[in-house]
């Protein structure tokens, strides 16, 4: 594709914003700065919730406007980043109870979250549910099965120790749920479900519908399987260097990893190649 035609960079944020620290390096700060001189929209693109990404669009000083966005849920939800929600796509209660009731047969610690809070059925909270409310920022509560029915439900989660996790997802419970959502691995200890076919090229496209921006005029940098989508529906689509396997193999460009200025690199690299 022709360089001049991106006008939206799409960034994820864990090992691809962020480096191993969760820290925006002066490199990819500077990359990102450049970018939205030369007219870039910047979006960032996460499983988090926005409050989770609030922090790091303070740093890029693109929080609380109504004409920045972020698509966020993996694709469930598209906002601007002062909290305007233009498209949102919840998990019926029906595949909620579903989603549970197998973590119960599995024996795996299961969240549920919506706009503002998390939700375990789990008395005994599990610690990489208190590591996600940690870094997305938002309060865990206790509720029965019965209790969720009235809350809106944007994504389910189950999260454990990662062999222990892999192991539990080969299961054939989760084909039964292939149809109904939208399964993806997050992060080594993370898998998630969202409502069939979300993913963020889904949210991400709503985005570009809104803005008017076509998907070839869009460069997408991720790392996980979940970014998969997204690197494939963008004109330009980048895989980090410390992205997994699948992902690599199905971008257009592989850049640094997260510890070397990776996305700052890619981003460089875009800029330097449109014509002057």
């Amino acid at each position: 594709m022709e360089k001049e035609q991106i006008k939206l960079i799409a960034i994820d944020i864990d090992g691809t914003l962020v480096n191993s620290k969760k820290e925006i390096t002066p490199g990819v700060k500077r990359a990102i700065k450049k970018a939205q001189e030369a007219g870039k929209k910047i979006v960032i693109c996460t499983g988090r919730p926005l409050s989770g990404a609030q922090r790091y669009l303070n740093e890029l000083e693109l929080n609380n406007q109504d004409d920045q966005f972020v698509v966020s849920y993996n694709g469930a939800v598209a906002e601007s980043t002062n909290g305007n929600v233009l498209f949102k796509q919840e998990i019926s209660y029906k595949d909620y109870i579903d989603l549970e009731t197998i973590a119960r047969k599995l024996n795996l610690h299961f969240h549920a979250v919506s706009l503002d809070r998390i939700y375990t059925a789990n008395r005994d909270i599990g610690h990489y549910t208190i590591y996600n409310s940690r870094i997305v920022n938002l309060e865990v509560s206790y509720r029965t099965q019965e209790e969720m029915k009235s809350i809106p439900i944007i994504k389910c989660m189950y999260v454990d120790d990662p062999p222990y996790l892999d192991e539990k997802i080969k299961s054939p419970l989760f084909k039964h749920m292939e149809k109904r959502v939208t399964m993806s691995k997050t992060e080594p200890f993370y898998y998630e479900a969202t409502a069939a076919n979300t993913t963020k090229a889904t949210g991400l496209k709503v985005l570009c519908d809104h803005l008017g921006i076509s998907a070839n005029e869009v460069m997408a940098l991720g790392d996980q399987a979940n970014d998969l989508p997204m690197l494939k529906f963008a004109g330009l689509g980048i895989a980090m260097g410390n992205a997994v396997d699948v992902t690599k193999k199905g971008a257009d460009q592989i850049t640094l990893d997260c510890d070397h200025d990776g996305a700052g690199v890619a981003i460089e690299k875009m800029l330097e190649l449109e014509p002057k």
